[in-house]
């Protein structure tokens, strides 16, 4: 190893990776909350081909994406640095308005800078200087986040209607269905996390070394193919946790944050395929569970919506059958 680490700087690294674990799932659940908010529209959105939620919604998408490629980038350095990544993510602080999301993200930036220049100094005293490039890169980045936040922090929000009586078809949405839809939820959240830990980690030197002539010729092994399925799987969880957040903020939920089950990496290409393998017979089972269970309620929108999530789960099991041993 070209520079000599130490244990508190693999957990300092680690510590900015449960930050960007974090705020993008906040980021995230509150570009889906959006969907629920958008029901109280001040009188000028209507002359408009947007409203403020819209606005609002598309940068936190954008940056729910950018934080956890963060958290891969910053994964990687460690496994490089012969360090195990975290899969634990600080805890998110979704909030109910538009005012609260900006004052939350405000804060969760500021705590980020600060943390990344302490990264910042020590890999300089360290001369780890790949390190501190990754730090001062994504510093630029989250301080651009922060600008965006500081933009609405004064931002004022749509007036609350008083809540009458839920309205007669509402009242299928009971908490044990929404206790349900929130397994799917956590499910995708740790589906999304494992997978990018595991994309990060074939990164290493050891899983990228060619052992055959085919390897060599097509410059590409084993390890690296699995990886770049990892980062196209990765994004369709992504969309996943986007559709069922959202479906269940708007029928009048509270979108589960915490991975269950509890991410699991492995130490290697053939833990990672059955270790994801199994991840993805799980979500399939519970799938058709939430399926079956939307049926007997009537609500056909989150059967169909289920309905489409089983068939990426079930391609993306196949895909990891494929290179089981």
């Amino acid at each position: 190893m070209a520079v000599k680490i130490t244990e508190e700087y693999i957990d300092l690294l680690n510590q900015a990776v449960a930050r960007e674990l974090q705020v993008s799932v906040q980021y995230m659940l509150q570009h889906t909350k959006m969907e629920k908010l958008m029901k109280k529209t001040l009188p000028e959105n209507i002359l408009l081909d947007k409203t403020t939620y819209d606005a609002i919604g598309k940068f936190l998408k954008e940056f729910s994406i950018q934080e956890m490629k963060h958290a891969g980038s910053i994964m990687e350095r460690i496994y490089y640095l012969g360090g195990q990544a975290t899969t634990k993510a600080t805890k998110p602080i979704i909030g109910n308005s538009l005012n609260e999301f900006a004052k939350l993200g405000v804060e969760a930036e500021e705590e980020a800078l600060e943390l990344y220049r302490k990264i910042i100094d020590e890999s300089r005293r360290l001369g780890d200087h790949e390190t501190r490039a990754l730090f001062r890169k994504i510093y630029e980045e989250e301080e651009k986040h922060l600008f965006k936040f500081q933009e609405y922090v004064e931002v004022f929000d749509e007036p609350n209607e008083p809540e009458g009586e839920v309205s007669e078809w509402l009242k299928i949405y009971t908490d044990d269905y929404f206790e349900l839809l929130n397994k799917a939820a956590a499910s995708e959240i740790s589906a999304i996390i494992q997978y990018t830990n595991q994309h990060e980690k074939a990164s290493l030197l050891v899983l990228r070394k060619k052992n055959t002539p085919l390897e060599v010729i097509s410059e590409q092994n084993r390890a690296q193919i699995v990886s770049e399925l990892l980062k196209k799987v990765f994004m369709q969880e992504m969309d996943h946790l986007e559709k069922i957040s959202e479906r269940i903020y708007l029928l009048g939920g509270e979108t589960a944050y915490n991975p269950s089950p509890l991410p699991i990496v492995g130490d290697n290409v053939d833990a990672f395929l059955k270790l994801d393998q199994q991840a993805e017979n799980d979500a399939i089972v519970l799938y058709r569970k939430i399926i079956e269970e939307a049926l007997k309620r009537g609500d056909t929108t989150t059967r169909k919506m289920f309905e489409e999530i089983i068939l990426q789960e079930e391609e993306h099991y196949w895909n990891f059958d494929e290179y089981v041993k």
